[in-house]
């Protein structure tokens, strides 16, 4: 007797019910010869618990956050995120309320965009911020496509010092229109000023230059922002939005456009996104700024009420009047960031971003001490740093993993002759003693048997405001 499933009868049935006999019948239109004929590789269904047990043996392969110490950055930073974050952000009300397609009765979301950009206006000291983009790469591509409408010129001119990443989205966006990209020289971790004012021409759209840049270092804004100008050109900075706790704010330093990766407001590094790009810009460019904005008016009883002021993308205005194919914003991510910085206030922010710096000059001052390591682009960085050490960065990375221990970012991959040399981060989460063991790791890693000095007695006092 032959055994038939109840999967079986069920497949069979609704086969029948949509007027085919077989699965293949569904196949018709595609030619035979594209079709795949042997079975796919895929294992057969398991049970519930079996699915969870495979699942679990899965991620166990991981290293996670708390079986490991991350020395990692690059754009991604692994931030203590206060409870209430999780809290206030997973309640329903923002969970869900994703999207404001009806603007008119989504009062909570409309409100909570609104906090949001007053928030990221008020740090970046810019005239206006929007409603938020995917991530830094995007945000950095829709400040060229910006410039490039508000100047109608077809040249973008980069530091060498922007995140490769970054620089790949932007290309992305831009070759196929037939964008004259340049990159300035970086010139000992910093942009080359000189090159730049030989570079910028009048048919520059913008000169995009971020500070502190990938490397850690911290870039003068002003100076840029003189040169673009005197071509007509715009000036886009991007920016660490932690950094701006001790650093002079983008609309200080008389930048146009700024642009940065908010990730590290309140949102995890998880495996690298979702991550959350922060857009704000003079007064004389809203109009072109991607996106949304929300603005705060009054209703017919002259009540306080949100409303969606400007929508410049496709799905609200006629195609040709769009300024940009963004079609979303991070809403959820871009909640948490106004949460987190509700929760901080301005005292704590500042806090928080003089305990990152103070806690990357402590390590980087210990690691030059080591015997064959040295901070070859000097003290003007904030929370990273480029270390040279006596070992292939590859292989000085591997050999600190089996330590537990992430060492870093191996630079030798994007940038030639950096093979040496790895990117670290230092954030509030790292202590006097994290630091202290990861710096007694890379000398034994390295093969090496040297002491660093003792700790600073300031440092050791240390604490998280």
């Amino acid at each position: 007797m032959e055994y038939t499933s109840h999967s079986d009868d069920t497949r069979h049935h609704m086969l029948k019910a949509i007027g085919v006999e077989r699965f293949e019948d569904l196949l018709e239109a595609i030619p035979q010869e594209i079709r795949l004929t042997r079975p796919m590789d895929v294992p057969q269904g398991l049970a519930e618990a079996d699915v969870e047990s495979l699942l679990e043996s899965l991620a166990a392969q991981n290293s996670v956050a708390p079986t490991v110490t991350s020395f990692l950055g690059g754009d991604v930073y692994d931030h203590h995120i206060p409870a209430a974050v999780d809290h206030v952000g997973g309640r329903s009300e923002f969970f869900t309320a994703y999207t404001p397609y009806q603007a008119e009765v989504a009062q909570g979301t409309l409100q909570a965009t609104y906090e949001f950009q007053s928030m990221i206006r008020r740090l970046t000291a810019m005239d206006v911020a929007q409603a938020s983009l995917y991530d830094g790469g995007s945000a950095i591509a829709e400040a060229a496509l910006m410039a490039l409408g508000q100047t109608k010129r077809n040249q973008v001119i980069i530091a060498g010092t922007l995140n490769p990443r970054h620089r790949g989205v932007l290309e992305t966006y831009l070759t196929a229109q037939g964008v004259d990209i340049k990159t300035i020289v970086a010139d000992n971790g910093t942009a080359d000023l000189e090159e730049l004012k030989t570079s910028v021409s009048d048919d520059t759209a913008c000169v995009i230059m971020p500070s502190p840049n990938y490397f850690g270092v911290i870039d003068n804004w002003s100076d840029g922002a003189t040169i673009a100008h005197e071509h007509g050109a715009l000036f886009v900075a991007m920016f660490k939005p932690v950094s701006l706790g001790v650093l002079q704010p983008p609309g200080e330093c008389d930048v146009d456009i700024a642009v940065g990766e908010g990730q590290c407001l309140g949102n995890t590094p998880s495996f690298g996104g979702p991550l959350l790009g922060l857009m704000a810009s003079r007064r004389d460019y809203v109009r072109r700024l991607p996106g949304r904005l929300v603005g705060r008016s009054v209703d017919a009883d002259g009540q306080p009420a949100f409303v969606m002021t400007l929508q410049t993308r496709e799905q609200h205005i006629r195609r040709e009047k769009a300024t940009s194919n963004i079609c979303t914003a991070q809403a959820l991510l871009a909640t948490r960031a106004a949460i987190y910085l509700s929760l901080l206030g301005k005292q704590g922010f500042t806090g928080l971003a003089e305990t990152c710096q103070r806690r990357a000059h402590y390590c980087a001052e210990q690691i030059s001490e080591l015997k064959g390591f040295s901070v070859p682009f000097g003290p003007a960085f904030f929370n990273e740093f480029v270390v040279d050490s006596p070992l292939p960065a590859r292989q000085l990375l591997e050999r600190l993993q089996k330590r537990g221990i992430l060492g870093g970012i191996e630079l030798g991959e994007r940038f030639p002759g950096f093979d040496n040399r790895i990117l670290v981060c230092v954030t509030e989460r790292h202590s006097r003693e994290t630091i202290d063991r990861f710096v007694k790791e890379l000398n034994a890693a390295a093969g090496e048997t040297g002491q660093s000095g003792e700790p600073s007695e300031e440092y050791a006092h240390d604490r998280v405001s």
